[in-house]
């Protein structure tokens, strides 16, 4: 009955997605704000508006939908733009977050992993984390990764890692690092342990039920309200 959150980062080609992969094969709720992040700028929703009002419409595809690549390169080279973007889609994809983890609060998980890779760049969320998860690897394997994945020269993935903080500075701030710079069974067997220290937490019981009573709680009062206007 207990549930709390486990913020889970790491670095651009540090290897997450792989961890990802290992906690949905055993049953964990993770929520993907990357995912949802491509989702809210869809031409149906509001800060799909907002970016095309404040960035043009030569940011968009033929069939009307954003360029990724083409906005990626635009806030990459300037900072403010960067954050001016942050601030149209992030109160965008919280909201979106908060919906899943109610989903999942109802369906009585245990705890909810929020794959975010900009947790600790941001550090607007980690308050709301009981724990905190990096996916590490050493600089050098992470460069030849990214080098091979996006087929970037040295110099273009070079400042691209560095556009984010370290990750030997993000291992200070985790309560649990995994490091990805091995085999995939070494990482494999770091996840299973991981999983078995979070399923036997029993943090956050009290906040649960204390949850649980206010919404039982606020329930009650629409009952009640409704009860009295319409007798």
């Amino acid at each position: 009955s207990a549930m709390f959150l486990v913020g889970l980062t790491g670095g651009i080609a540090s290897g997450k997605s792989t961890v990802v992969a290992v906690l949905r094969e055993l049953g964990c709720a993770v929520i993907d704000a990357d995912a949802i992040a491509r989702e809210v700028v869809q031409p149906r929703f509001k800060a799909y508006r907002q970016i095309v009002h404040y960035f043009g419409t030569e940011i968009l595809l033929e069939n009307g939908e954003i360029n990724r690549e083409a906005l990626g390169n635009i806030i990459f080279s300037h900072p403010e733009k960067r954050q001016l973007l942050n601030s149209i889609t992030h109160p965008e994809i919280q909201k979106e977050m908060l919906k899943q983890i109610l989903k999942y609060f109802v369906l009585g998980y245990r705890y909810v992993i929020l794959d975010i890779p900009l947790l600790f760049e941001t550090n607007r969320l980690t308050k709301f984390m009981k724990y905190t998860v990096l996916v590490y690897c050493d600089l050098p394997t992470q460069l030849s990764r990214l080098m091979k994945r996006n087929r970037l020269a040295q110099a273009e993935a070079e400042a691209r890692i560095a556009s984010q903080l370290p990750l030997d500075k993000k291992c200070k701030l985790a309560s649990h690092v995994i490091d990805n710079s091995g085999d995939r069974e070494s990482t494999r067997w770091q996840v299973l342990r991981l999983h078995a220290r979070l399923e036997d937490s029993l943090d956050f019981l009290w906040a649960r039920l204390a949850a649980g009573t206010a919404v039982a709680g606020l329930a009650g009062l629409v009952y009640l309200l409704l009860w009295h206007f319409s007798s």
